[in-house]
């Protein structure tokens, strides 16, 4: 019985915790190797990713960067609100919220900004509704905001060494809640409910990296929920005036890229890019697929114009790279990927974010925030969300280099490898 139809005959509802705080043995090993002590104060961060040679590693934190970021965080915890929400009920957004301080190495409830952090997740915890979604806004949102949440909070535990009862309890729920409402193809729905088929790729991608963060934390996770969404991430592959349906041989001769449908509609950057991130997540290291998607997204950051603090070009006006949720995704793909692609785009990256950041020391609601923009247009958020989404954006990709997530561990995890090695 394929793994859809035994899902829709027997809904998960096992625990996906074996115990309080303890991973199974199956599980221990892999959370050990990817998920690194986060102490009170932030360790050095560490030199480049693995798979960057010696002779071409780069100055990936510069003095510049450095402060960009903690004028980023600053913002942030001065424009959080005693609620913990950012004055926003987008669950997802306050994920993101909570995530910049994270990938910054600071945990809830320790360092600097522990009670920033905490107030974020407790917030995100004490919304989720009784059927483990979520979601607090507007029901065509579920699964977006579901997915991404979940992803925040399946981080948290492992920094939280599983301790948080309340959080354990609303991350198990939210896990069944995706393995429960995977499609017959092994994607996502924008609303939390099984149907034959899944809407589109950035459903997948986010519904798969909170399943990840389960899997770094030591949580188990269905390995067939996971098998079915790496074959649905495939199948949003076209080839370019190709056919989809041609032998994957005569697809690797062709320019192609990972799409929002499987029509191949939606040949977005953002869609390039969470693709790459979904396989490389997952193990699938060697799929043909990924160097044909860097290659896009390489191009598409060399049309972006080229920005460095004190070179006359800064114009401070809060603009990206591009919009909050390529970049996202953009940043991460570079990262996971590694190589010359980490180290020849990178630094644009990084360099754009330091030149547009919004400097008023005099304006706490503006000093050291980001907006929604990308530099050639593009934005899903505006006003006060957008500003908080574009800021946490932008401080997680200037973070990405301390390597503290362990969704950010340094090079091939055999082990993810071998569990999911569906092809």
């Amino acid at each position: 019985m394929g793994c859809a139809q035994a899902a829709a005959a027997e809904p998960v509802s096992r625990s996906f915790f074996p115990a309080v705080g303890q991973p199974t043995s199956s599980s221990r090993e892999l959370a050990a190797a990817v998920f690194p002590v986060v102490n009170a104060d932030p360790p050095a961060p560490t030199s480049g990713p693995s798979s960057v040679p010696s002779s071409g590693l780069f100055d990936e934190i510069t003095p510049e960067s450095e402060a960009a970021l903690q004028r980023g965080l600053d913002w942030l915890a001065k424009n959080q609100g005693p609620n913990g929400n950012w004055d926003s009920n987008d669950l997802g957004l306050v994920g993101m919220g909570a995530l910049a301080f994270m990938a910054a190495g600071h945990s809830p409830g320790r360092g600097k900004y522990g009670n920033t952090v905490k107030r974020a997740i407790d917030y995100m915890t004490s919304k989720a509704r009784a059927d483990g979604v979520l979601n607090h806004s507007d029901a065509q949102r579920d699964m977006y905001n579901h997915g991404l949440a979940a992803f925040v909070l399946g981080q948290a535990y492992g920094m939280t060494s599983g301790q948080d009862r309340k959080l354990n309890s609303v991350l198990d729920r939210a896990l069944k809640v995706i393995a429960n409402t995977q499609c017959e193809d092994g994607g996502w729905d924008y609303r939390a409910h099984r149907q034959p088929a899944g809407h589109d790729l950035s459903l997948v991608v986010m519904q798969a990296k909170a399943l990840r963060s389960a899997v770094d934390s030591g949580l188990e996770v269905p390995p067939e929920v996971i098998d079915q969404a790496i074959r649905s991430v495939r199948e949003h592959y076209s080839p370019h005036g190709g056919n989809r349906a041609a032998p994957e041989e005569e697809q690797q001769r062709i320019p192609g890229q990972f799409t929002y449908g499987k029509g191949g509609s939606g040949g977005t950057i953002a869609m390039a890019a969470a693709g790459v991130v979904c396989l490389q997540e997952f193990g699938q290291y060697d799929d043909w697929r990924i160097e044909k998607n860097m290659i896009i997204i390489g191009e598409a950051i060399k049309k972006f114009p080229e920005l460095k603090s004190g070179d006359g070009k800064a114009n401070r006006n809060g603009t990206m790279p591009f919009d909050a949720y390529s970049l996202y995704y953009v940043g991460q793909a570079l990262y996971q990927v590694g190589g010359s692609h980490w180290r020849d785009n990178y630094p644009r990256l990084r360099d754009y974010l330091v030149a547009s950041q919004k400097f008023d020391a005099a304006n706490i609601a503006e000093h050291g925030s980001w907006m929604d923009h990308g530099a050639g247009g593009g934005g899903r958020v505006s006003g006060k969300p957008g500003q908080l989404y574009g800021t946490s954006v932008a401080c997680f990709i200037l973070a990405i280099p301390n390597r503290y997530l362990p969704i950010l561990q340094e090079g091939r995890i055999e082990s993810l490898k071998n569990k999911f090695g569906t092809r």
